[in-house]
């Protein structure tokens, strides 16, 4: 089986004035697809990459993203998604680990890039307007014939997750598993013919490209939105004539928190998939927006999605899909019994439906991988009839509005600080979404540390979405004989410290 991505070639030659995507009031058809694809694999071919360079792409969603994805397929290159809100030491390493041969960038981000210090003279960039509809390359005299079509089981993308501790991995994703994922979302959604999926989530996150196969498998086709505007969405949503919408972390929390609207009911939406509904919200969601709630869980290891709760209880994720098995072992390995809590593990049923591995990884993937088996870190309970419920994470990461934050990206960062001697970081209750990350921070002697300076440097740091909503200053931390801090003994309380989103109110309540 050759590459999935490669169909729209064929689709094109059947149907191409089929259409594929929408973005704003413009059409992009079967046909556009495949001829800019294919001139992207060509001119990536002439600047003179070969069939298995690393392209790294730092962009928005708009159209040429949809031909970058493709156009690397078919030159049988190696796609590596960076999310546009990276910057500092995280981007630096990202870019550093996976050796890319070329970094396409939106121009307005490229500062981030060179702010970083990945931009040394190794690294080629390639920087592109926000209106550029083609990508430009030097032409370096190299023959731009097209590779035999790549397989299937080959790696199509390697994609960053924080899902662990330490330093962020690089997921080794196959063609086949953007298969997979298309097939669980025509699961999670009841797919049919005319169906419109609205994508707000950005390409870069397994949970925009889960959908870059779908319009190849149904008469369906993507609409596809620059980024989420929580006070923009359903209008956006019935102007495009949605029917499905997916959503991470607090993204139905917000959107229970606009003020109520003709749009509430004024959409065609029928199903809204993801993972992260808070039980308390998944009832009030249903009945105030007329949609149907399918809770998933998944990680970009297992193809996006292994379990999805279709007409099951309120708060479970769900059964496996058809290619995966799931079981709850203890400690020890052994199966746990309905109603007790266990590590969620993943086997695959059909072939390549999980990852071959993280990049250049082996013990993480010593770790994560064995026996044919997917130890996720992840923690849930089965009922006696089977639907799975999660219940957080055995490691040290948390998971906020979405993205999920490992502890060492931000404590490598703030133990940057010259006023910092240790600190640790930990997941608290949030309003909005799973967690908000707390940080404890123990000064260095004889410092002082003002808490909105540290924030606003951390925010510099680490981006907006990383930075610690509270900050809270102790003199010593619980350690283990090892010195290793205790976290589990740190509190879990939010009026104890200090807190952004309350210092940023009470600043705007002077400035009216």
């Amino acid at each position: 089986m050759t590459s999935p991505f490669l169909r729209v070639f064929d689709l094109a030659q059947m149907d191409p004035e089929r259409l594929y995507a929408r973005f704003g009031e413009r059409n992009i058809t079967i046909g556009d697809v495949a001829r800019n694809s294919e001139a992207v694999a060509r001119i990536l071919l002439a600047s003179g990459l070969t069939p298995g360079a690393r392209v790294a792409v730092m962009m928005e969603n708009r159209p040429l993203a949809i031909s970058l994805i493709f156009g690397i397929a078919r030159a049988g290159m190696v796609w590596v998604p960076i999310n546009t809100r990276q910057q500092g030491d995280s981007l630096a390493y990202q870019l550093g680990h996976c050796r890319p041969a070329l970094l396409i960038v939106d121009e307005a981000l490229l500062a981030k890039v060179r702010d970083c210090g990945a931009d040394d003279g190794h690294l080629a960039i390639h920087s592109l307007a926000d209106d550029a509809d083609t990508l430009d390359l030097p032409n370096n005299g190299r023959a731009d014939a097209l590779p035999a079509p790549v397989e299937a089981g080959e790696t199509f993308a390697i994609m960053y997750t924080s899902g662990t501790t330490g330093a962020p991995k690089g997921v080794q994703v196959t063609h086949r598993m953007f298969d997979y994922a298309a097939r669980a979302v025509s699961i999670a959604g009841g797919i049919e013919d005319g169906d419109v999926m609205f994508v707000w989530e950005p390409l870069y996150h397994i949970g925009g490209s889960q959908l870059l196969l779908l319009p190849l498998m149904h008469r369906v086709h993507l609409h596809l939105v620059r980024r989420f505007s929580a006070s923009g969405f359903w209008g956006d949503v019935h102007a495009s004539g949605a029917t499905h919408i997916h959503f991470l972390g607090g993204i139905l929390q917000i959107l229970l928190r606009n003020p109520p609207s003709p749009n509430d009911r004024g959409h065609r939406v029928r199903v809204a998939w993801g993972g992260g509904c808070a039980r308390d919200d998944w009832q009030a969601f249903e009945h105030r927006f007329g949609v149907d709630i399918r809770e998933a869980y998944g990680m970009t290891e297992a193809s996006s999605i292994t379990t999805i709760n279709v007409g099951g209880p309120v708060g479970s994720v769900g059964k496996p899909v058809p290619w995966f098995k799931v079981e709850l072992l203890d400690e020890a390995g052994q199966p746990v019994p309905p109603g007790e809590r266990g590590e969620i593990v993943v086997s695959e049923l059909e072939e390549g439906a999980l990852f071959k591995g993280y990049l250049d990884a082996p013990e993480a993937n010593a770790r994560v991988l064995r026996g044919g088996r997917l130890f996720t870190g992840d923690v849930g309970i089965f009922s006696e009839d089977g639907w799975l419920t999660f219940q957080g994470r055995l490691n040290d990461s948390i998971r906020r509005r979405g993205e999920n934050i490992s502890a060492w990206e931000i404590e490598s960062a703030a133990l940057k600080h010259p006023a910092i001697a240790e600190v640790a970081m930990i997941g608290v209750k949030a309003d909005i979404g799973e967690q908000e990350i707390k940080l404890f921070v123990r000064p260095a002697d004889g410092h002082s540390i003002d808490a909105p300076q540290l924030h606003g440097w951390l925010t510099e740091q680490l981006g907006g979405y990383r930075a610690p909503r509270y900050i809270a200053f102790v003199d010593s931390f619980p350690k283990t004989p090892s010195e290793r801090i205790r976290k589990g003994l740190l509190p879990q309380t939010t009026d104890d410290c200090w807190d952004a989103e309350s210092h940023a109110r009470t600043l705007l309540t002077r400035t009216a």
